[in-house]
């Protein structure tokens, strides 16, 4: 396999037989990536008749485009790229009608559905119980059959875990194996991901995967319990991921160990402990951990040449098919049936289709230069996986191979000593190491500084030791453990150099033309040119590298509602100074708000965080907690959390108190910042944690913003009542109001509105939530008092600035696109 991936394989001699036909075949490959990615910008889909008709265009314009190039005519490669332009357009559309048609009918969302269907995929079981991918055949609603999508996500809950519907679950779920045939009952809702400035994009990851629903089996004893009908012959692959996995973990003894070989043999990536995330990320080799386009690369690459190597034994099979030939098709093969076997994901189908790709032109003789090579391999990506244009694996794997081509010798012996080889290698790693640096500041807004001393060990140990290691553990077990004993000294090595200072370096998401004039500047840095014009690219960096994200003047401050389902997490911002209102909830014990939504979010802006408060004990409110302050060291906390709180041990704490009983008040750039609730003599009460909800307003003189909490009714009034006796000239008067309670019932009273008389609300709840917030009868209160309200599963992440106090920018609409779920 060496061939079809070695970059100096590929040299610049391509001549072919009619340049003007080459040129058009590339200008129309160019022109298929850019109407792709122009369709990718879409908010909403055209009618499917349109993407046909553009699809006829495109057939009519390269019909034009031949004919122009055997008449040479100057304007065809114009006509070819507009034909490819066409062509990527409309067929990308088309798809994506295609898929909508088979969407959720709304009427059936939280309807209890009584759903016969096979087990898909490997189902992943955690804490709170089982998630999978189930493939219904029949489906009932009150003994009516409705039609459902062809491919649902169903969560099937033990009581008492974090996402338990509190209606009476039964127990713990049983062993869920694919490819067995289960009757149950689940309700399900539309595919409703959070929406955040540099977040991630859950909605267009299930849009990949197929997914049309989410749902939940329903295990209570007003419902019939799942019965299981058999096992099937479907999905064999992922039932004998499934005993690979289990096998695995009843090998190794050490469950962190035995996530990671999990995730080499069978391609489970949530099999690894969070902690290890954190760790293989701080030190660039997450890229290792799971199945890679590097893995089934060097698997392609050692099959290839055991199979010359044995091919070469026969005269025979030379005579009919060429050694260097079998080797690229059998190690293609191999390669191919290896990422089948790790569950396909997308990185392995885009990994299979670029050797493919390289494989071909390789068996058919074609020596094209590395630019047009590239092409080729990104647009049968982009036919096969349009969206893949949307994922940072798609960039930073086309980026790397192209660096690689770009800054390999201009010629290479053909035959090399070992010592040649390593020397290659470390230099291959040290200039893809460079070159990718600023695009994963720009992706990522982190850059590990110990990632080419890692990876330089790393690599190899996995690739060569680890992976072969669990893989063979498929036959002879006890290969498992030598793999986890690899892993383990690989894992100590790790860690030393997480644990360095500035083992990662952070800075501010930066726009995109920062982004792309920086990697351009990284492929100068690492090319085969000149001295003074590699310098150059050094500076096309510093855009990047000293981007600094915009913050609110002197005496202004700007609100950030984070949109995290289920919860309160806000970001204040002032000149100099950021506080964080809460940490919304925690999903599981693996993922909470923290770690998915606030820590990306300040990374992403670069913040210091100077005050964490913590509004109450409530996961909703404190699930994220650890993850901020584990980033933000030097943050101090201020909660009404009970004395004895786990928190408590991350740094300087304090008690929230109504800064008129001597409690917290302060000034940040000319901003005011006042705790309003509660008083000393709540905490004596023994008043329940929402009662004792921190309420903080900020003005700066001219707006104000008032941050509730989960108070009810009764501090509500109290707090009103304090307002009017201080008889002060604005007392709660607040611009914006954070609804208290999510808009529960039992708050957001007429006395409290009439006290705060906000002009903009805005609530945070989960889409379809369980407590029903917020409840309509509240919104319809603010509705008569002319109040805005924004809710955060039609907005996002809602931004609110004193400077602009009538507007409110909701990141839904702000990055909108026809896969976002849009709430009737």
């Amino acid at each position: 396999m060496p061939d079809a991936v070695e970059p100096g394989q590929l040299q610049p001699d391509f001549s072919p037989r009619r340049p003007q036909a080459a040129t058009g075949f590339f200008a129309v490959l160019a022109g298929l990536v850019a109407g792709t990615a122009g369709q990718l910008q879409q908010v909403e889909l055209f009618s499917a008749w349109h993407y046909l008709v553009l699809l006829g265009l495109a057939l009519s314009l390269s019909a034009l485009a031949s004919i122009g190039y055997l008449r040479l005519w100057p304007g065809a490669a114009l006509a070819a790229f507009l034909a490819g332009v066409a062509f990527g357009f409309g067929l990308t559309g088309a798809r994506a009608c295609g898929f909508v048609m088979g969407a959720l009918d709304p009427s059936l969302e939280g309807r209890d559905l009584e759903i016969t269907g096979v087990v898909a995929r490997l189902p992943q079981r955690s804490e709170a119980g089982l998630r999978f991918v189930f493939e219904p055949e029949a489906a009932k609603l009150d003994g009516q059959p409705v039609r459902l999508p062809k491919t649902l996500q169903l969560g099937w809950y033990g009581a008492g875990s974090a996402t338990d519907t509190g209606d009476g679950v039964l127990g713990q779920p049983p062993e869920v194996r694919a490819g067995d045939r289960w009757l149950l009952t689940a309700r399900l809702k539309a595919p409703h991901g959070q929406i955040n400035p540099h977040g991630f994009d859950y909605e267009l990851w299930l849009w990949e995967q197929g997914v049309q629903a989410v749902g939940t089996v329903r295990v209570t004893q007003r419902h019939p319990p799942p019965r299981m009908l058999g096992a099937t012959w479907r999905h064999p692959v992922h039932r004998l991921r499934q005993h690979v996995r289990d096998a695995v973990f009843a090998e190794i003894e050490d469950r962190r160990l035995a996530g990671v070989v999990a995730a080499l043999v069978a391609g489970d990536q949530n099999a690894i402990d969070r902690v290890d995330w954190d760790i293989f990320r701080a030190t660039g080799v997450a890229h290792l951990m799971s199945i890679s386009g590097l893995h089934i690369t060097m698997f392609a690459w050692a099959c290839g040449l055991l199979v010359a190597w044995a091919w070469r034994r026969s005269a025979r099979l030379c005579l009919w098919w060429p050694a260097r030939h079998a080797a690229l098709g059998m190690g293609l093969l191999l390669a191919a049936a290896y990422a089948l076997f790790s569950g396909w994901g997308v990185p392995a189908q885009r990994t299979v289709l670029m050797l493919t790709t390289l494989c071909m032109l390789q068996m058919t003789g074609r020596r094209w230069p590395w630019p047009f090579t590239l092409l080729l391999a990104c647009a049968v990506v982009v036919v096969a996986d349009p969206w893949a244009l949307l994922q940072a694996g798609f960039w930073l794997s086309f980026v790397a191979v192209g660096v690689l081509f770009a800054a390999a010798p201009v010629a290479q012996p053909s035959t090399r000593g070992a010592l040649q080889h390593v020397k290659a290698g470390v230099r291959e790693q040290c200039v893809v190491t460079l070159a990718l640096a600023p695009m994963s500041l720009l992706l990522f807004q982190q850059v590990s500084l110990v990632g080419l001393v890692a990876n330089l060990l790393a690599i190899p140990w996995v690739t060569l030791v680890v992976t072969p290691l669990a893989m063979l553990g498929a036959l002879l077990p006890w290969a498992w453990d030598l793999s986890a004993w690899a892993l383990q000294l690989l894992a100590w090595y790790l860690e030393l150099l997480a644990q360095l200072p500035h083992a990662t370096w952070s800075g501010a998401a930066a726009p995109l033309w920062a982004g792309c004039a920086a990697v351009l500047g990284g492929l100068l840095l690492v090319m085969r040119l000149p001295w003074p014009l590699r310098l150059v690219g050094l500076g096309w960096m510093l855009p990047l590298l000293l981007w600094q994200a915009p913050r609110p003047p002197v005496g202004e401050f700007e609100v950030v509602a984070a949109d995290v389902g289920q919860g309160n997490a806000l970001l204040v911002r002032t000149a100099g100074h950021t506080l964080v209102y809460d940490s919304g909830p925690r999903y599981s014990i693996e993922a909470d708000a923290g770690q998915r939504v606030l820590v990306p979010l300040l990374r992403a802006w670069d913040e210091r965080v100077d005050i964490l408060l913590l509004s109450h004990r409530d996961t909703d409110h404190t699930g994220g907690a650890r993850a901020v302050l584990d980033m933000q060291r030097g943050a101090s906390l201020l909660s009404s959390l009970e004395p004895g709180h786990e928190l408590h041990r991350f740094g300087v704490s304090t008690r929230c108190m109504d800064h008129r009983e001597g409690g917290q008040a302060w000034d940040w750039d000319g901003v005011r910042f006042e705790v309003v609730h509660p008083r000393a003599n709540d905490y004596q009460d023994g008043a329940r944690p929402n009662n004792l909800s921190c309420v903080l307003r900020i003005t700066n003189g001219r707006q104000a913003a008032l941050l509730a909490g989960d108070i009810e009714r009764a501090q509500e009034m109290a707090l009103a009542e304090r307002a009017r006796q201080d008889g002060g000239p604005s007392g709660l008067r607040s611009d914006l109001l954070l609804v208290p309670h999510h808009g529960s019932k039992t708050s957001s009273s007429p006395a409290l509105l009439e006290a705060v008389r906000p002009r903009l609300a805005l609530v945070q709840a989960g889409y379809r939530n369980r407590f029903g917030h917020p409840a309509p009868e509240v919104m319809q209160r603010y509705r008569e008092l002319g109040v805005s309200v924004f809710e955060s599963t039609r907005c996002g992440a809602a931004t609110w600035r004193s400077s602009q106090p009538l507007t409110v920018d909701c990141q839904r609409q702000l990055v909108q696109r026809y896969w976002h779920h849009r709430v009737p």
